[in-house]
């Protein structure tokens, strides 16, 4: 006899944006074996009721574990496979290798930004086979679906990144991403708006992307710019991927700086234009502030700028800008350059921007997290929850069906994550449960390290891994690597 799990009596939303149901989810082993009302009455053969975990979901919403569509968990993966910020917002699936940034392939003692977000001491795989390894070694709570970073492979292919790479080094970077996209990565992702990749021109970029399209995967890119240049950025992204033949991803849309408030009255009409003639999608936290590493151009002395770590003086970390320039009696920049290297979170947003991106029908959820800042942004711990709390219960910005959409299946379709995603039988056992009347994050700029509440329980390939009774720890580990043919390696 096999043992069995019935989630029972819950409203169940089945991440698909229909509407949702009251009922039951049979889970067994690794999968959703059935769903209907009365399962309890009506088991399959080889079930019987004394073989069966209930759960009593009564109050609950069941639905498909969430998947962060743009993270930097590449090495927390590894170093703390429990993965608990994450787990605890109902997490089941990470995107990672974003902005450019992936761990693999590059094998580098002393990182230099920006893959420094990734953490020190992290770049020891060749190989996106050697990653893979390494996952399924570490057997973190989480599935991981990885892209390769371009900058990755501008590192790994050249030597002077501060102009466009050579014939030769095209060359070295298009056999690189080859032998990764055969190993399983889910695409590549661009960060032209970071120093070491923006010498690159477009051609660049769409070369790598052709090979992305011979092995079905996407691209996802950190625009150029985010600031004056957007409406710019936003064409050459759409053009490299339109001529490669590759589905895009737009990352973190937003439009930076109180001079580009609004804009995105401009930027996603053009999205969706561009929409017609090529797959487009995007992604958003649900937070006015982003956050990176320490940069003086984004120190402009008017948005407000927090650090989030610095080795040159960590005693300063959490706090503001301004108030270390003031102590110092120095101008921002100044303190900027004395900080070095750090990170921050950069206020940058305006609210109505991120409520327009978020409610947008191809928008999906990403956390964007830095678990490696000593001062992380509270979107580590908390931009599911704050969706949910925030974004449906509070500003009704869209149905609960389509806020569960945004975060479980509208993401598996886009990144081409098989068997994930939905709650229907047969699909793999990624399910998350939550109270929708109390479901909501707790982590605050102040206070970034604060699990959410409301998440009741949280089941990675059929495996129950977290539960609201210990919001401290992760029960079990069960994740995955995945790959775009099977949707998992097991």
């Amino acid at each position: 006899m096999m043992r069995a799990t019935l989630l029972e009596n819950g409203l169940v939303v089945d991440g698909s944006g229909d509407p949702a149901w009251h009922g039951d989810v049979l889970i067994a082993g690794d999968r959703i074996l059935r769903t209907g009302v009365g399962l309890r009455q009506r088991l399959p053969a080889g079930i019987a009721v004394s073989d069966l975990d209930v759960v009593d979901c009564r109050g609950l919403a069941i639905a498909p574990g969430f998947i962060d569509a743009h993270t930097h968990d590449d090495a927390i993966v590894l170093r703390d496979p429990a993965c608990l910020p994450k787990l605890s917002q109902g997490i089941t699936t990470v995107v990672t290798g974003n902005c450019g940034i992936s761990l693999a392939p590059f094998v580098t003692e002393a990182a230099k930004p920006p893959l420094t977000l990734l953490g020190a001491g992290s770049f020891r795989y060749p190989t996106m086979a050697a990653y893979r390894d390494a996952v399924l070694a570490a057997r973190p709570s989480l599935n991981v679906a990885a892209l390769v970073g371009h900058t990755t492979l501008r590192f790994a292919a050249m030597g002077d990144l501060s102009q466009p790479a050579s014939a030769d080094e095209r060359a070295r970077m298009a056999a690189l991403l080859d032998a990764c996209m055969a190993g399983g990565a889910h695409g590549l992702s661009s960060g032209l708006f970071y120093e070491e990749a923006y010498p690159a021109p477009a051609d660049e970029v769409t070369q790598l992307a052709r090979i992305v399209a011979r092995h079905g995967g996407v691209y996802a890119t950190h625009l150029r710019s985010e600031m004056a240049q957007i409406i710019e950025a936003l064409h050459e992204a759409g053009d490299t991927a339109f001529e490669a033949g590759v589905p895009l991803v737009i990352s973190h849309h937003k439009c930076a700086g109180p001079a580009n408030w609004g804009r995105t009255r401009e930027t996603l009409p053009l999205i969706e234009s561009l929409a017609a003639r090529q797959p487009i999608a995007m992604d958003v936290y649900p937070y006015v502030a982003g956050s990176t590493v320490l940069r003086e151009d984004l120190v402009d002395g008017v948005i407000d700028v927090m650090l989030t770590w610095s080795d040159t003086h960590p005693e300063h970390t959490g706090r503001m800008l301004s108030a270390i320039a003031e102590e110092w009696g120095v101008d921002q920049k100044t303190a900027c350059r004395r900080l070095q290297p750090g990170g921050a979170c950069y206020f940058q947003m305006n609210e109505e921007d991120v409520e327009r991106v978020i409610a947008h029908p191809r928008t999906m959820i990403g956390s964007d997290g830095l678990p490696h800042d000593r001062h992380p942004h509270p979107r580590l711990w908390g931009a599911f929850p704050r969706v949910l709390a925030r974004y449906w219960r509070e500003r009704q910005l869209f149905t609960l069906e389509q806020a569960v959409h945004k975060m479980t299946g509208l993401t598996a379709r886009n990144f081409r994550i098989a068997g994930r995603g939905l709650v229907r039988p047969g699909m793999l056992a990624d399910v998350v449960v939550f109270d929708p009347s109390r479901v909501a994050d707790t982590a605050t700029y102040d206070v970034p390290v604060s699990a959410s509440v409301g998440i009741e329980a949280v089941y990675v390939n059929g495996v129950r891994s977290f539960s609201a009774s210990d919001r401290s720890q992760v029960l079990q580990r069960a994740g995955r690597m995945l790959t775009r043919e099977t949707g998992h390696v097991v």
